[in-house]
């Protein structure tokens, strides 16, 4: 099985603040957000819902993908999270089972 890396988004609350980043290993760094295991921006800002994420096969593009979202405007990224969660629901349980 080819290895995939996630390109994710989690955020502090519906509409608040937003942490894009990618992985190797989503269903780690989802645990790793939601316990404040490292820290950083996301713990000081208490991100930690999954809200959005996307698989991608090759790094190089995942990478890429990421900076792309990075460079949005933050009314490009609700736009991007709420075309697959309009609620905002942590999508979470979907990963970590």
């Amino acid at each position: 099985m080819p290895k995939t890396y996630a390109v994710y988004l989690v955020a502090s609350k519906h509409n608040g603040t937003l942490y894009a980043g990618v992985t190797s290993d989503l269903s780690n760094r989802v645990w790793q957000h939601r316990n404040g295991v490292a820290e950083g921006f996301t713990k000081k800002h208490n991100v930690h819902l999954l809200v959005w994420y996307e698989f991608h096969e090759d790094v190089y593009a995942a990478i890429s993908r990421e900076k792309q979202i990075k460079g949005w405007n933050r009314a490009w990224k609700i736009r991007l999270i709420e075309k697959e969660d309009s609620g905002w629901n942590d999508l979470s349980s979907s990963i970590l089972g």
